[in-house]
């Protein structure tokens, strides 16, 4: 492999391009530790290192930093280690180390989801939101059928909560209430039995 190219990455790092793509960042520190120059071979052996030794390492670490302050999925993991530019090998090992020990377990995340979130949000906005994360349509769609529940009289106790009164809220509530449920993302015919079976949409347009 021929080191291609070498720009900075910030003021204390630098990424390494091998012959012409993108290959990883390092401190500059390591660079010069690593005799890594632009034009010169690297060869196998280093590199294998180079990752084991250091990228593999400094992802893992990374990845448990993530975790600590809350849970991900695993696509979650994915996108911010990519974001932080580590290479495909650093992420796919960071995410078995972490599989294996049960950090991710995006089953558990999302069941926990449905769990923490089941009586602030329809469980349409629910599934969105999970397939967003990365979680797979049979999981989602099995939470969903399991979550139970009248959506219906989630949506009522949601409006009770902000102290809705459909007998004497005006177009200007009734609006802003319809709205807000619709951001929770219940849907129309939802809204019109959790506002009352006299509510119209033409009312609070």
């Amino acid at each position: 492999m021929i080191v291609s190219g070498i720009t900075p990455a910030d003021k204390r790092r630098s990424k390494v391009y091998l012959d012409g793509s993108f290959a990883f960042v390092l401190y500059n520190g390591e660079i010069k530790r690593f005799h890594i120059e632009e034009g010169e071979e690297l060869a196998q052996e280093l590199y294998s290192q180079i990752m084991d030794e250091v990228l593999c390492r400094r992802a893992r670490e990374r990845m448990l930093h993530l975790l600590k302050s809350t849970s991900r999925t695993e696509l979650e993991i994915r996108r911010k280690l990519g974001e932080a530019l580590y290479p495909q090998q650093a992420i796919d090992e960071a995410v078995a180390f972490a599989k294996r020990y049960h950090y991710i377990d995006d089953d558990d995340y999302a069941a926990r989801y449905f769990e923490i979130y089941g009586d602030k949000k329809s469980v349409r906005q629910l599934a969105a939101e999970l397939r967003r994360k990365g979680i797979d349509r049979e999981t989602v769609n099995r939470l969903a059928g399991e979550s139970g529940g009248d959506e219906t009289e989630k949506a009522r106790a949601l409006l009770r909560k902000k102290h809705y009164d459909p007998e004497q809220a005006d177009p200007a509530e009734r609006r802003r209430a319809a709205a807000f449920l619709a951001r929770r993302g219940f849907s129309g015919d939802v809204i019109r039995r959790a506002m009352g079976r006299d509510f119209d949409f033409d009312d609070v347009l």
